[in-house]
């Protein structure tokens, strides 16, 4: 396995040109501080360079906070802000294993609602997962159902940070979403009822009720949800605290 130094001694840095696209983002976007020794022991783990958008975040962030809070996007860890690191979620070895990958695919952010955005590992059909292995995939909350994004991490990160969201997101964003979601620590998300795959959510997302809850009770409804209704396994979604 190549050691933190290798991974980091690249000519061509990815993190000024992602710097710039996040100070002139099209959206709220916040970089968390990052720790040191987790961002060492995932980029070792992960075994890409700092030459790449994902190598870069984890180094240079603890986590990006984008559009209001609406997307988390994970670092190395985010401190007090109780966003957790991309280890942490993807439960990496404590120590870098040359024999250890993310199975299902790299889980690499959520949004405020459960959505979960993962990079398809080699085989993502193995995994019930659509689109080309290092390709972006996303459950869709509304729907329970992945959908492919047809991009890489780089080019979605720089979609969202372009304002990509705003059309993506249309239907689930109600009057008022962003002074909800703003304030709203890293490893909680928003929960609805009617759900929001129910057809009265589909017609009146205003008139739902939400409630703050942790992450963790958020993607483990989807997964029994996907299981009691469609007979569907959603694979691994992440694992907070």
């Amino acid at each position: 396995m190549r050691l933190f130094e290798n991974l980091t001694a690249t000519p061509r840095p990815a993190w000024p040109e992602l710097q710039k696209l996040v100070d002139e983002a099209a959206v709220t976007a916040e970089i968390l501080a990052p720790d040191d020794a987790t961002s060492r022991l995932t980029l070792e783990q992960l075994q890409v360079t700092t030459a790449s958008y994902l190598g870069a975040v984890v180094v240079h962030t603890g986590g990006l906070l984008i559009d209001h809070g609406w997307l988390r996007v994970y670092g190395s860890t985010g401190g007090s802000e109780s966003l957790p690191g991309l280890a942490a979620v993807n439960e990496f070895p404590l120590v870098p294993e040359a024999s250890w990958y993310a199975a299902h695919g790299l889980i690499v952010a959520h949004d405020v609602l459960g959505g979960t955005y993962v990079l398809n590992g080699p085989h993502p059909g193995s995994v019930g997962r659509p689109g080309s292995p290092g390709e972006m995939t996303y459950l869709a909350p509304d729907t329970l159902q992945w959908e492919p994004l047809e991009a890489g991490y780089a080019a979605w990160l720089a979609w969202v940070l372009d304002g990509g969201l705003a059309d993506f997101t249309e239907g689930l964003r109600w009057d008022g979403w962003d002074a909800e979601t703003r304030g709203l620590s890293g490893d909680s998300g928003l929960n609805f009822y009617p759900p929001l795959w129910s057809k009265e959510a589909h017609e009146d997302l205003g008139g739902t009720s939400r409630a703050v809850v942790p992450m963790s009770e958020l993607i483990g409804m989807a997964r029994s949800t996907a299981a009691q209704i469609d007979d569907v396994d959603l694979g691994e979604l992440g694992t907070f605290g």
